[in-house]
């Protein structure tokens, strides 16, 4: 009965270990906000990073997303697949090394019409120096990383 017991409490560890490998859905703060409350219509709309408000929010894919107006955040709830970040919001790079990492709404590029993060300026550079291959990557990897 010993044996079982440990064997059941190892086995629920290395479960519970593989489980929190993976990704959620969307990259969101305590709060369930995703990209740290930035308007992500903006990104496209005037190509700039503008902060969102809690008077803009709507709820899409589990996560609030804040917008700086109404307008962006209709704009949004029309088609969100067309504003969402890549990769849930993750470091675009660290989803092309096969794991996830968190990100600063600062380092942001759009690639044909969609928009990647990155963990800060100096990976976003590193991974502007070979983009293509580490989206490529980053679509394969993607699909094992998510939920």
């Amino acid at each position: 009965m010993k044996i079982f017991k440990s064997f059941m409490i190892i086995l629920f560890f290395v479960v519970s270990l593989s489980l929190s490998a993976l990704a959620e859905n969307i990259n969101k703060d305590w709060f369930g906000v995703a990209v740290k409350g930035v308007d992500v219509v903006e990104y496209f709309k005037d190509k700039k990073v503008v902060k969102g408000s809690k008077d803009f929010v709507a709820e899409y894919d589990g996560a609030k997303w804040y917008f700086s107006s109404d307008e962006n955040k209709a704009m949004f709830l029309k088609d969100p697949q067309s504003y969402m970040p890549q990769y849930g919001g993750y470091c675009a790079f660290a989803v092309s090394q096969n794991h996830t990492a968190d990100t600063d709404p600062n380092a942001w590029k759009i690639v044909n019409n969609k928009l990647y993060l990155n963990y800060n300026s100096s990976v976003s550079e590193k991974w502007n120096q070979n983009r293509d291959q580490f989206i490529q990557q980053a679509d394969q990897n993607w699909p094992h990383l998510n939920k």
